[in-house]
């Protein structure tokens, strides 16, 4: 514990204020979020008896962190090391990381801060061509699953390099219900109709997905996007800025408050419960090779929440 507290508060040390729009976040109170290595386990994995202990409390409505809160770091190491749910392990992987995670807003904008050490991993197999990639998943509470399970609300037992992926398939993040159908193995291509896509995207049945794209130290390209029966890119422009500093990554993303095109995106605004995940693809990692966390929770202002994001 005692060495936990000292590695967060070295982390804090990096806050500064890397801000295009002049963030002072030396203002701002961090707060750690552990992200571990989850293997493959899947959203189908979390509901189902036989595999996952708390699967009954889970479909009664409760979250992960309810009953695994400070249990991140063991879960992370034992999952990467190839003891369970995990058949082709990294060596060198770490199994956890903790971040520490500020947020922000102004007239105009909500914005994140991600500050982690790097690993020291070697990457013997460059699964992708970026570095590292720092993902912020969330929605405004029409997707529940969200603020309960973190990533796992997109992530299915039939997605690519997952238990029940098909060679013939190439199937990434989608939500449950999207889909018709859905078994242990996941939804598959068992769509709805487009009609009835329609009708979920417009009662806000979708989660919003920023990713920022690191190589030599800085930004080299972003990802806004909304996830419903896939990945879906958006056009509004994500401003992501980042600097890695002694081994020490320090990482913003941020965007307008809200946006006339409201089907693609979750306007922020105060007095509204936000549930949101994140996860860390490193060392050139790709799908489930990354680092994820629990479902947390935001708020502008006031309110229940994990995170009550502070005026700027």
């Amino acid at each position: 514990m005692k060495a936990t507290k000292l590695f967060i508060g070295s982390l804090i040390l990096f806050c500064f204020s890397l801000s295009v729009d002049a963030i002072d976040w030396n203002k701002v109170k961090a707060k750690q979020v552990t992200l571990f290595y989850p293997g493959q386990s899947s959203w189908e994995w979390i509901l189902t008896k036989n595999d996952h202990g708390g699967a009954k409390n889970f479909r009664k409505g409760k979250g992960c962190r309810e009953c695994h809160q400070g249990e991140e770091q063991d879960m992370g190491n034992l999952l990467v090391s190839g003891k369970r749910l995990e058949p082709d392990p990294i060596p060198g992987k770490r199994g956890f990381v903790n971040v520490a995670v500020k947020t922000a807003y102004d007239d105009k904008k909500f914005y994140i801060q991600l500050v982690w050490a790097e690993t020291t991993e070697a990457a013997l197999t460059k699964l992708t061509n970026n570095q590292t990639r720092v993902t912020f998943l969330f929605d405004d509470g029409s997707v529940s699953s969200v603020s309960r399970g973190g990533c796992w609300a997109a992530c299915h037992d039939d997605a690519n390099n997952m238990p029940s992926a098909q060679a013939a398939k190439d199937l990434h993040l989608y939500l449950a219900k999207s889909r018709t159908k859905i078994t242990r193995k996941g939804g598959g291509e068992n769509y709805k109709s487009t009609e009835a896509l329609d009708q979920l995207l417009a009662e806000g049945v979708f989660v919003e997905y920023w990713q920022a794209q690191l190589n030599d130290g800085q930004v080299t390209g972003t990802l806004d996007a909304y996830i419903l029966d896939k990945h879906h890119d958006n056009k509004h422009p994500l401003a992501a800025i980042a600097e890695l500093k002694n081994g020490v990554w320090t990482v913003e993303m941020s965007r307008e408050l809200s946006n006339p095109d409201t089907l693609h995106y979750k306007n922020i605004v105060p007095g509204k419960g936000y549930g949101f995940g994140l996860a860390i693809h490193d060392a050139y990692s790709e799908g489930r090779r990354h680092l994820v966390s629990f479902g947390h929770s935001f708020v502008l202002d006031q309110g229940a929440a994990d995170f009550i994001v502070v005026k700027q």
